[in-house]
């Protein structure tokens, strides 16, 4: 039963995730005039601030020692702390820089390279369907490449970051507010020296456009916070595969956002690459309900037949008839 609940809380924590991150392009254009690595060095030092806050109120500090007599999880927690940092920065300038289509490839992609990474560094084996979404998919990216002039380097940079960060996360374990902390801690130093200097050269945008600005700055903390704890507890709770599926959720809204919000140009060549991706992540949705619907019917089968077992051995021993004489 608590499995079940961890299950279903991991989903719950997966969705919130995903859809916060799939809303926030509306957020970062209201921080201009500040550059993107202004907003991401923000990011960093703010989100220290509120996860240390969070941390102090509950008071949940035990796993700090765990973590220091750690090396190995050390290091992987700097890795995580690595890629999200060329995530997040590579991402705030798309958006500000009218690449809002392009990031959501990145996201959509993101599910092809997971698979990919589950063969390469996992040693997972691949169904037959998989194999095609993952041809598609190359498909898809030289579609694009064409369409483009050039590689979709936003879109696979964004998509084999974020991957990355997701297979560490997995293998660090550790809860989803603990580890942001343990994250922004490593990041802290070089984000704050960087906002430091910035202001030494008279090029610190936080405090020089009003209140409503510098405050909006310093939501950096929790925008990013909240939808990271909430993916951190998903990754400890459920699989890989279902952390892929639930990515769906955020470059959909990150597309439309693209296209009628901010009117980003769809030409045809855009459109066929994307219904490409599209397509294989179609396969790979199908794939997996269907071979979810397969695990279950065996686990009921075989717990049938264990049980079936179990009342033929608790069973009494037939009693041989009676002998007659004659």
């Amino acid at each position: 039963m608590k499995t079940d609940d961890e299950g279903r809380a991991g989903l719950l924590y997966g969705i919130g995730a995903y859809g916060m991150w799939g809303l926030v392009p509306l957020f970062w254009p209201l921080l201009k005039p500040a550059g993107a690595i202004e907003i991401l060095a923000h990011r960093m030092v703010w989100s220290l601030v509120f996860v240390g806050l969070a941390l102090l109120a509950l008071r949940r500090w035990g796993w700090v020692r765990e973590l220091a007599s750690s090396p190995r999880k050390l290091g992987m927690i700097t890795v995580a702390a690595s890629v999200i940092t060329v995530n997040w920065g590579l991402y705030i300038w798309s958006v500000n820089t009218g690449h809002v289509v392009e990031a959501s490839l990145g996201y959509f992609i993101n599910p092809l390279v997971t698979i990919a990474l589950g063969v390469l560094v996992l040693k997972e084996r691949l169904r037959p369907a998989q194999w095609a979404a993952v041809g598609v998919g190359l498909a898809a990216v030289l579609v694009l490449a064409i369409g483009y002039g050039r590689p979709p380097w936003i879109s696979l940079t964004l998509a084999f970051s974020f991957a990355v960060y997701g297979l560490v996360k997995k293998k660090v374990n550790i809860g989803g507010l603990e580890s942001l902390a343990a994250e922004t801690a490593v990041q802290f130093l070089p984000a704050l020296g960087y906002l430091v200097w910035l202001g030494s050269q008279d090029g610190l945008a936080f405090g020089a456009h009003g209140a409503g600005h510098t405050a909006l700055l310093a939501a950096t903390g929790i925008v990013t916070a909240v939808p990271l704890i909430c993916f951190g507890a998903a990754a400890i709770r459920v699989p890989l595969s279902t952390l892929g599926l639930l990515q769906y959720l955020a470059p959909t809204f990150q597309f439309l956002l693209g296209v009628v919000y901010f009117h980003e140009a769809m030409p045809a060549e855009r459109w066929a690459g994307f219904s490409l991706v599209w397509l294989a992540l179609t396969l790979l949705t199908w794939d997996a309900l269907r071979t979810s619907r397969r695990s279950r019917a065996e686990v009921e089968a075989a717990k049938a037949t264990a049980a079936a077992e179990a009342v033929a051995a608790d069973a009494p021993a037939p009693v041989p008839p009676a002998r007659t004489g004659g």
